[in-house]
């Protein structure tokens, strides 16, 4: 592919002759002579050069001038600069201004295509990095979160907002499979910190001891098997944002840990002396009601007031059913796309099934669902056998009192099967702890102290 080197040279033989010669090399050659000349096709004809080869004396000025202006405006590309006679001053300010390399002239043409190759290749990585980040931001917008119910629009508006604040700190809270993660994603990449590192870490996924030295980092021989020096996830994050998913399971001792570091905006290593400066913005999430675990002890009350500056709720699906009319078109478009399917018609019976089922597993749930219905497709129906929902008793009437409906695709775990069924049972008996016991043959007691467990005392 053509790309484009802009030229800035006065001397009217030598640019004609660097003109000629890049041509040759396959590159689109804009040669001026003036720094007006310069501005005109920078910003005026918006033209994006890859490279710019710029004398740095020309006869309106100085080149360093046109530089510093365009990386004001944000124009990219890699600068070399020419020059008849170099001064410490003018090299350091080119440097400064992120100047890729500063050649005197006479230049040695063999010496002068490395330098522009390897600029062309720095500024091709920088536009990857450009393009890759745009594309995260638009994909990551609060627009994400789809839906067209009151609920969705409420979430959106909320992470447009948070997403506009340079907030240090929020809890995200919502059931299992509503999206927890991807709204953590959503305020990173539409934030402040958008070009710094998302770090995302499942507080329920390590022990404790392996889950410190992740956190943290550790230094070599810190414990048996640490063989060299670890930076931690907060070190690894540092200018971006820390995406602690289920917060409630971090160990008492680590929440008095990351509350300290959180406080402080310092780390120390497993096995180091050494206090480490760290710029972090936490997100955290849970599954679980914080504030009764707060009350009963089980979570730090000081880590989860600094955390808690600002909250955000996760409705489940069942509360948005009208968003079923967004999300089904979505995951079908998105594995259609993926397993070069052609699936383009959903039948009135299948809309009717997903629209009365509970979706104890909420978004995450569904999409599992339509994946395997997308992938076992033969044509363009999406195939109704393929739901494997429990089946509506009554010819399609609502399932009766006595049946709850639970997934069995691997999106729920079986402790969140245990929560969603005592919750069921305790909504379709009025949160009467003794006639829901009744209902699911346990006594009240081993009932109240799941009910205490799940944090469902009110009434979630």
């Amino acid at each position: 592919m053509t790309e484009t080197l802009l030229i800035l040279e006065d001397e009217s033989l030598l640019g004609r002759e660097l003109a000629r010669h890049y041509r040759g090399h396959d590159w689109e050659v804009v040669h001026v002579a003036s720094l007006e000349e310069g501005r005109a096709v920078l910003f005026d004809q918006a033209i994006e050069p890859l490279v710019v080869l710029a004398d740095m004396s020309l006869p309106d000025g100085n080149a360093l001038d046109l530089l510093e202006e365009a990386r004001g405006r944000g124009v990219g590309g890699e600068w070399v600069i020419l020059t008849a006679y170099g001064s410490v001053p003018d090299s350091v300010r080119a440097m400064q201004l992120g100047a890729l390399d500063f050649q005197e002239k006479p230049c040695d043409m063999e010496r002068l295509d490395v330098v522009i190759a390897g600029a062309a290749r720095n500024s091709r990585a920088q536009r990857r990095l450009q393009d890759q980040a745009v594309s995260r931001s638009r994909r990551y917008s609060p627009e994400a979160f789809l839906g067209h119910s009151e609920a969705a629009a409420g979430v959106r508006e909320m992470l447009a907002r948070l997403a506009a604040v340079p907030f240090s700190a929020l809890v995200i809270t919502g059931e299992t499979g509503t999206g927890k993660g991807l709204a953590a994603r959503v305020l990173h990449h539409s934030g402040p910190r958008s070009d710094g590192p998302l770090v995302e870490v499942n507080c329920a996924a390590l022990p404790r001891d392996l889950m410190e030295s992740e956190l943290f980092g550790h230094e070599a021989g810190a414990f048996t098997g640490a063989r060299g020096r670890r930076r931690g996830l907060m070190e690894q994050a540092h200018g971006g944002t820390l995406f602690l998913d289920e917060l409630a399971e971090l160990d008492a001792q680590l929440q008095t840990k990351l509350l300290k570091a959180i406080e402080d905006q310092t780390i120390r290593r497993l096995g180091s002396d050494r206090e480490i400066k760290v710029d972090v913005r936490i997100v955290a999430a849970s599954n679980r009601d914080l504030e009764t675990l707060v009350a009963d002890g089980g979570f730090r009350s000081d880590l989860y007031h600094r955390l808690t500056a600002f909250r955000l709720h996760l409705p489940p699906l069942r509360e948005r059913r009208a968003d079923l009319a967004d999300l089904v078109p979505h995951f079908i478009a998105e594995f259609n796309t993926l397993a070069d399917r052609q699936v383009r018609t959903v039948p009135d019976s299948v809309w009717q099934r997903l629209r009365r089922h509970d979706w104890p597993g909420n978004v995450r749930e569904l999409r599992n669902v339509l994946e395997r219905c997308v992938l076992f497709a033969e044509g363009e129906v999406l195939p109704e056998r393929w739901l494997q929902l429990e089946p509506i008793p009554g010819g399609g009437e609502a399932p009766p009192a006595d049946v709850l409906q639970l997934p069995l695709d691997g999106s729920l775990s079986l402790e969140d099967m245990d929560r969603t069924i005592i919750r069921t049972a305790l909504e379709r008996n009025g949160f009467n702890a003794t006639a829901a016991a009744r209902a699911l043959g346990t006594t009240r007691e081993t009932l109240r102290y799941r009910i205490h467990k799940y944090g469902l005392d009110n009434n979630d």
